[in-house]
Order: C-alpha cells, then sequence, then structure tokens
C-alpha cells in the first residue's frame, strides 16, 4: 500500500466549492495509485462560525473561567465538523469515507491542555480503514490521554498531524494544502517580489518558521525529519507544483533560501562596573525563573547585549532595577533573517548584508549568525524597506 497524507487546512475547507477542490486532489491521488488518508482543520478563521477562535469566543477565549481540559473539549469540535462534513461530501462524489477523531487515529498525548506532547501514535484504525477501502478522514489538532480526555497540540497543530500520521504510517510523502502556492522568499504582503521555493531543506524551512515564516508549524518540521518524510506545500485552489521539504535540497547558485521577520523586539544593553562580575549571573537566573525568553545574545567584559519580546520588557526592566545601575532599554526593534544553508563561514553573506542596508539608511543594532542563518536587529520602522531591499539584493539583483 502506497500510502500517502494530504492536510488541508481552514481556508480548504470553508465552501462546498473549496471542498470539492480538495476532494479532487485526494481522488488524483487515488488514480495515480495512493492511499491516501485526509487531515482537515476547522472550517474557516475567526468569524466563520466553526473556526476554532470562534469557538473559543463563546467561552470568552483566553480569558474563560474553565479548566484548559474543558477549553481542550470545546476546540476539538471546529475538526469534528469539518471532518464529517467533508465526508459528506466524499459521499455525495460516491466515495465512502471513515471519520476518526485524533484518538481514533491513535494520537496519544501527554495531559498538558492546550499544548499537549505527543507519547505514541497507534494507528491501527487508519490501516483498518484503509485496508477496507475506505477514505480516513482525521481530525487534526487533537489526540487524547491514556485516561481517555481529549486534547488539542497548540497552533498550527494540524500540521503537526499531518507529519505525525505520515511518519506513523510510514508515507511517501506529507502533502500539506494551503491557500498558497507553496513557500517563499519572503512574506509577499510585504515584499511583492517574493518568489515560489521549489525545494527547501528541513532546516531551512525550520529557522524560516522559527524566526517569524508563517510557513508550516516547527513541530510538523520535526516531526517529518524524524521520520524523514518528504512535506510538500501546495494549493487546494491551484495545481501548482509547491514547495518540497526533504532532508537535503538540489544544487542552487543562491546560498539565501529566504528572509523573514520578527517585530515586536527589545534590545536590552547592560554595562557592569569592573566590581560586578556576579550581577550578568543573577540578571539570568531572574529572567530564568520568570520564564522570559532572551535571544540575539552578546557577552563582551562589562557589557552584555540582549533581546526579549516586547511583551516582556516591563518585566526586565524591573529586574534591571534592582540589579544595576547602567543599562539602556531600545524598543520597536524588529529582528530580520536571512536563511539559508552553509551561512556560516560566509563573511560575504554579512557584507553584502550590511552593505545593502547601510546603503539604504538603514542602521543595524546587532547581528549574529549560525550555520543556516544571519540575523540583524534594526529599528522596526524600517522592517518593510529593509526585507525589500535585501530581498532585491539577494533574489533580483542580476
Amino acid at each position: 500500500m502506497r500510502i500517502i497524507v494530504q492536510k488541508f487546512g481552514g481556508t480548504s475547507v470553508t465552501t462546498s466549492e473549496k471542498r470539492n477542490m480538495a476532494i479532487d486532489k485526494v481522488i488524483a491521488a487515488t488514480e495515480r495509485g495512493y492511499s491516501p488518508v485526509v487531515v482537515v482543520s476547522a472550517m474557516g478563521r475567526k468569524g466563520d462560525p466553526y473556526a476554532t477562535d470562534t469557538l473559543l469566543s463563546l467561552i470568552n477565549g483566553k480569558d474563560c473561567s474553565i479548566e484548559k481540559r474543558e477549553a481542550d473539549l470545546l476546540m476539538c469540535c471546529g475538526e469534528i465538523i469539518s471532518a464529517v462534513v467533508m465526508a459528506e461530501a466524499f459521499a455525495q462524489r460516491g466515495y465512502k469515507a471513515r471519520v476518526l477523531t485524533g484518538g481514533n487515529a491513535g494520537i496519544i498525548t501527554d495531559d498538558n491542555f492546550g499544548s499537549a506532547g505527543v507519547i505514541d501514535v497507534e494507528p491501527e484504525r487508519i490501516l483498518s480503514a484503509l485496508e477496507q477501502g475506505l477514505i480516513p478522514i482525521v481530525t487534526g489538532f487533537q489526540g487524547i490521554t491514556e485516561e481517555g480526555d481529549y486534547t488539542t497540540l497548540g497552533r498550527g497543530g494540524s500540521d503537526t498531524t499531518g507529519a505525525l500520521l505520515g511518519k506513523a504510517l510510514k508515507a511517501e510523502f506529507v502533502e500539506i494544502y494551503t491557500d498558497v502556492d507553496g513557500i517563499m522568499t519572503a512574506d509577499p504582503n510585504i515584499v511583492p517580489d517574493a518568489k515560489i521555493i521549489n525545494e527547501i531543506s528541513y532546516n531551512e524551512v525550520f529557522q524560516l518558521a522559527e524566526q517569524g515564516a508563517k510557513v508550516v508549524h516547527p513541530r510538523a518540521v520535526e516531526y517529518a525529519l524524524a521520520g524523514n518524510i518528504p512535506l510538500i506545500i501546495k494549493n487546494t485552489v491551484t495545481d501548482a507544483p509547491g514547495t518540497v521539504i526533504t532532508n537535503s535540497r538540489g544544487c542552487t547558485d543562491n546560498s539565501v533560501t529566504g528572509i523573514t521577520s520578527m517585530a515586536n523586539k527589545t534590545q536590552v544593553i547592560i554595562n557592569f562596573p569592573g566590581d560586578c562580575k556576579n550581577i550578568s549571573n543573577d540578571i539570568f537566573e531572574r529572567l530564568a525563573q520568570k520564564r522570559i525568553s532572551i535571544d540575539l545574545v552578546n557577552v563582551f567584559p562589562g557589557q552584555e547585549i540582549f533581546t526579549v519580546d516586547s511583551t516582556d520588557t516591563s518585566e526586565v526592566e524591573d529586574i534591571l532595577k534592582q540589579l544595576c545601575k547602567e543599562y539602556r532599554i531600545i524598543n520597536n526593534c524588529s529582528k530580520v533573517s536571512l536563511i539559508g544553508n552553509a551561512m556560516r563561514g560566509m563573511p560575504e553573506m554579512m557584507s553584502k548584508l550590511l552593505r545593502t542596508l547601510e546603503y539604504n539608511n538603514v542602521s543595524v543594532l546587532q547581528t549574529s549568525n549560525s550555520q543556516t542563518a544571519i540575523w540583524c536587529l534594526i529599528e522596526e520602522a524600517d522592517n518593510k524597506k529593509a526585507l525589500n531591499e535585501l530581498h532585491n539584493a539577494f533574489f533580483c539583483a542580476s
């Protein structure tokens, strides 16, 4: 049996027309000799009747008074409704489907309601449905505890479900259908000249997702990598080939695969007098106790620089007021990231980035790099200009 997993996002199942387009993709797969397993998200986005955020609004959203266990029960309803509606649409086309909740599909989780961790996947009921000639439709985003409680896997959890099942079923590949033709070199809403990426590695797409690009959930990439299962990002309403995510991508003349950014960052600069060597450890210990995440950490003799999310700025400043006198806070920053394989040891990449930003009067507050990324911190007001100029320099220049 040549199993594949086809995951359809909320925008792919909102209307009868789009659901039939999704079914066309499934039928086409069967005609090519595959046995598809379908994973669906809740229909639509906030404001649509059965979208997850709409359901949450019935209980005051994140401010609800009930336990997370009960909230998870409500959030699971969106995918269940979507799966049953899809099953009816398949039946109208002459195909029999079998709806399975995440628990029915064998996704066993811990009891961290709202963002459950996966313990195991036991896909026997999916395999049984396939052997009976049925099309399994699995509710994304959810699992079940060993005690039988419904759980959700966190935002983007349907992507995670698709990759989990792909790994457990040893699928040939996992297709993630959405409303774009694939992963792009930058956010097209900010950079109009952004291009579709044909191939990208797990590491690169993981970096893009971690650094702010809304491409595929990082946990889905982790599971696909663990099972060495190719992920393909495709558009439900077009026949574009999409973006293939694998262990390695084909040869390319460009060392940069994509550019992304994360706004709402705050830079913290701390100066230490010579007799205050222990203050640094105290600061990091306090930050850890408050569960405040830090990024772009640079440590020098007598000075430390790092960034935090803007939402944590006031707490960080309270800590600094107690422990040291010489510090500076720079608000309204943006972290720009160049992503690509083999970035380390290529000083020309950093040089080109800095020259481009300097030429366009964008001040660089801080830089860092890794094997697959170069980061720079800039003023948030310059974010759009920086992304467009960098994209032009790395992707469009002749």
